[in-house]
């Protein structure tokens, strides 16, 4: 296949697009290197894909129309994986302008790109977050999302709809994916599990929001990537629904698909096993609730094993130990 996968920089695209030209796809890489966390780490990982005859990448905003529509000429991808996006919650409360025109704009011309390329499938990241105040565990693809609780969730819902007109007025095959709490090896620094782990190495507090009454369905990177892979390959066709809940649209070939290990951990046995993996405890600040944030999440992945015979099996004591033996390749702290 000849594929286009936005956010190649990135956590998740990263590690998508390695799987890809390692099976020795064709594969063409958007990103831009923003600073909103360091981009040395970004380089770094982006120099795993450059060993490979079979990537392309192309240094662009993906709000940038004229840029974008350069690198689907380049590629004629066959299929479109979205991942580029202004990601975190928290960001998002003071930064909130920036998820518009990244997550919206700039989602918008990657669908209207692959509409404009005939792309044979559409895949696009969307995020656990867009079940907002949802109170019913776990979530099912087909539950009502009506209250978003951040502009981050909001955005992303944003281009969800926006994704389901365009599949509905030209046909264009689309999924999308909702992505629950991942974590691992190259991971983001933002990120809960990141931040952790380098505090508690540096011997420094680590916040721990609603006093740790909190849970989260962890999904580890290496099953995340096994399921979009076979996601890839099994486009939605209208009017054919692979199960009773199929969250396929009535006027669109069009899903939405949940990717989670279906089993929420409470977040203190979380930070009980990176201190397992580091051999040291951490030092708590135990705080409220914070602003937009949720007291639980939980995937319900009976549609994503419907359609690909697969759910994510890696529990977390073993993904944490394998992304703290990472960050101590990478980092060296000790």
């Amino acid at each position: 296949m000849k594929v286009l996968v936005t956010g190649a920089a990135g956590f998740i695209g990263n590690e998508l697009s390695l799987r890809l030209v390692k099976e020795g796809h064709e594969v063409t890489g958007v990103d831009c290197f923003s600073d909103y966390y360091d981009v040395s780490l970004k380089r770094d990982r982006v120099k795993r894909l450059d060993a490979h005859d079979n990537f392309r990448m192309h240094e662009v905003k993906v709000e940038d129309e004229a840029a974008m529509t350069m690198a689907f000429r380049d590629s004629t991808p066959d299929v479109v994986v979205h991942l580029a996006a202004q990601a975190g919650v928290r960001y998002s409360l003071e930064h909130p302008r920036e998820y518009i025109t990244s997550n919206i704009v700039g989602s918008f011309n990657v669908i209207e790109l692959a509409r404009q390329h005939e792309t044979k499938h559409l895949v696009l990241a969307s995020t656990s977050s867009a079940y907002g105040a949802n109170q019913k565990f776990p979530f099912e693809e087909t539950d009502p999302a009506p209250h978003p609780l951040t502009i981050y969730a909001a955005s992303k819902l944003s281009s969800e709809l926006i994704a389901h007109s365009h599949s509905h007025l030209y046909g264009t095959p689309t999924t999308l994916l909702r992505f629950f709490s991942v974590y691992g090896p190259w991971g983001r620094p933002d990120m809960a599990f990141f931040l952790f782990t380098n505090r508690i190495f540096k011997g420094e507090p680590i916040d721990v929001y609603n006093h740790g009454d909190l849970m989260r369905d962890f999904t580890y990177i290496d099953d995340l990537v096994e399921a979009i892979r076979r996601l890839i390959d099994t486009p939605p066709v209208a009017g054919q629904p692979v199960m009773r809940n199929d969250s396929l649209s009535p006027v669109a070939p069009y899903r939405l698909v949940n990717i989670g290990h279906a089993a929420p951990v409470r977040l203190m046995d979380y930070i009980e096993a990176i201190e397992h993996a580091i051999g040291k405890k951490a030092v708590k600040n135990m705080l409220d609730m914070q602003p937009g944030d949720v007291k639980q999440t939980y995937a319900d992945v009976s549609l994503l094993q419907a359609l690909t015979g697969y759910v994510p099996t890696t529990d977390v004591q073993r993904g944490i130990e394998s992304f703290v033996d990472w960050y101590r390749s990478y980092y060296k702290p000790d």
